[in-house]
């Protein structure tokens, strides 16, 4: 039962999910990017591959930070977004953290080659203006990555 302010009773039904199913996640592929580096000079490529969530955070930031911390004349970070399939508001979070990451030390954050789940988003919400984008036609500013022929 609940009280109201009145004084006045009424009966509430209360319903509950049933427990998660352990055997669901294990059937469930994991959420995480796969995010690999290719640094040449003073610049970085990131190239993540995946759906850019909330669950993209850990292993961006986990290699933006050793970046950072070991490449002390680092002055860009490419982000190679062609491969995400999803980005999501959480996705937008973590751009601008590596962002928000860089900049005390002048390093400049671009994307290269954003699809258009990934513009989108940015366009609509108004953080487009905050990324240059590039082109991969050009050097994008960093060398291939060892996987990738000559296109």
């Amino acid at each position: 039962m609940i009280s109201g302010r009145s004084g006045n009773n009424r009966s509430v039904e209360e319903t509950t999910s049933p427990a998660p199913n352990p055997d669901d996640a294990a059937e469930t592929p994991a959420d995480e990017p796969e995010v690999t580096y290719v640094l040449d000079g003073d610049a970085v490529r990131l190239r993540l591959t995946g759906e850019l969530t909330d669950a993209a955070r850990r292993p961006v930031v986990r290699v933006v930070t050793e970046l950072l911390l070991h490449e002390h004349s680092l002055a860009r970070i490419v982000l190679d977004v062609r491969d995400v399939s999803f980005m999501n508001s959480a996705g937008m979070a973590v751009l601008v953290q590596v962002q928000r990451m860089a900049s005390p030390r002048g390093i400049e954050v671009a994307l290269l080659d954003p699809p258009e789940g990934v513009l989108r988003p940015l366009q609509l919400s108004g953080l487009w203006r905050r990324f240059p984008v590039l082109d991969s036609s050009g050097d994008g500013g960093v060398a291939p990555t060892p996987d990738e022929g000559a296109s």
